[in-house]
């Protein structure tokens, strides 16, 4: 059986280099990476998932790697799973990878690096090889918001179709029948399945599919917000939409603010309902409706379903969860317009 000095051998490199290769990838170039996974293939040797394993009585020290912590929700998953870590006895390494592959590579090396028991994500790309080739190692992996159902892991986020589908539930009930959708399906499954939700609800109510407006968003952040709150304030009224649903609280905040600069009243004007249910959601200038998400649970949840994998070895069984979001209703969108 071939061993790593061998696969060092047939690759014209160091053994050092072929564990970076195993563990740290992104630390090697990509010629010196291709000739070691060559050799691998050639040799057909299989690292050993002993290797993964840890002394017994160590204290047990979990990853959590989060897309992008300018976003508060992803700092209230965060404080959820370090308030859950600290209450078990268990330590937390955080990293932030800024919506970066690259550097959530490093990031994920740098985990593997500190031999950490397992790594809770809110993945940057949740398609990146990097994660498979983690679980291959033996690593225990738990998908957290950002889900990939087709590989071998636990994951929890919440139900992005009904979050959506409420939203648009309750625009048109408050009879508007020009709906923004705010957000770029390209930038994730979640932009997706929110725009699929309220486009659902409309034609459930048996109206036509040119009832929703789709206004990409190259982001999630509030200068995305901004840009579509004044492309909105700078139409004829009688082109506007009435109401607009955003991906998220950040873009909502950022057409809040626009259209309030130049003039357009909310809810009067348009009416407007974000995503996730921040804390500030409830005290911006105009309190804002949004679908709320249990961000400090889903962090939580998340250490559980980790320290299980850890616990269970060969006995777990990978555990999908989907938490059932709530409509909250505040002065943004809480008024009734004549159909």
């Amino acid at each position: 059986m071939a061993n790593i000095r061998d696969v060092a051998r047939a690759a014209g490199v160091s053994a050092g280099t072929v564990s970076n290769v195993l563990n740290r990838p992104s630390y090697v170039n990509a010629e010196t990476r291709k000739k070691v996974l060559d050799a691998i293939a050639a040799l057909d040797f299989t690292p050993r998932k002993a290797s993964r394993q840890f002394r017994p009585g160590r204290e047990r020290t979990l990853g959590l790697a989060l897309a992008d912590m300018g976003n508060p929700f992803f700092v209230d998953v965060a404080l959820g799973a370090e308030a859950a870590a600290k209450e078990l006895g268990v330590g937390v390494l955080i990293v932030h990878n800024g919506e970066d592959v690259t550097r959530e590579e490093q990031n994920l090396d740098l985990l593997a690096q500190q031999r950490v028991h397992g790594i809770m994500i809110t993945p940057v790309d949740e398609r990146n090889p990097r994660l498979e080739q983690l679980i291959e190692r033996g690593v225990p992996l738990v998908y957290v918001d950002r889900i990939s159902g087709d590989r071998p892991c636990c994951w929890l986020a919440t139900d992005d179709l009904a979050g959506g589908r409420l939203a648009g539930e309750h625009l048109i009930e408050r009879g508007h029948r020009r709906i923004a959708f705010v957000g770029d399906s390209d930038i994730s499954r979640q932009v997706s399945d929110r725009s699929q939700g309220l486009r659902d609800a409309v034609r459930d109510a048996g109206l036509p599919d040119d009832t929703v407006e789709l206004i990409p968003a190259s982001s999630w952040k509030i200068r995305d917000g901004r840009q579509t709150g004044h492309d909105l304030a700078l139409r004829a009224a009688h082109d506007r939409p009435t109401a607009v649903f955003c991906a998220n609280d950040m873009l909502a905040l950022g057409v809040l603010q626009e259209l309030a600069l130049h003039g357009v009243r909310v809810p009067d004007d348009i009416a407007l309902v974000g995503f996730d249910d921040l804390d500030w959601a409830s005290r911006s200038t105009v309190p804002l409706s949004s679908v709320r998400q249990p961000r400090e649970l889903l962090g939580r949840t998340a250490v559980r379903m980790i320290l299980d994998e850890i616990e269970q070895g060969a006995d777990h069984v990978h555990e999908h969860v989907n938490f059932a979001p709530e409509l909250i209703i505040r002065e943004s969108s809480d008024i009734t317009r004549s159909t």
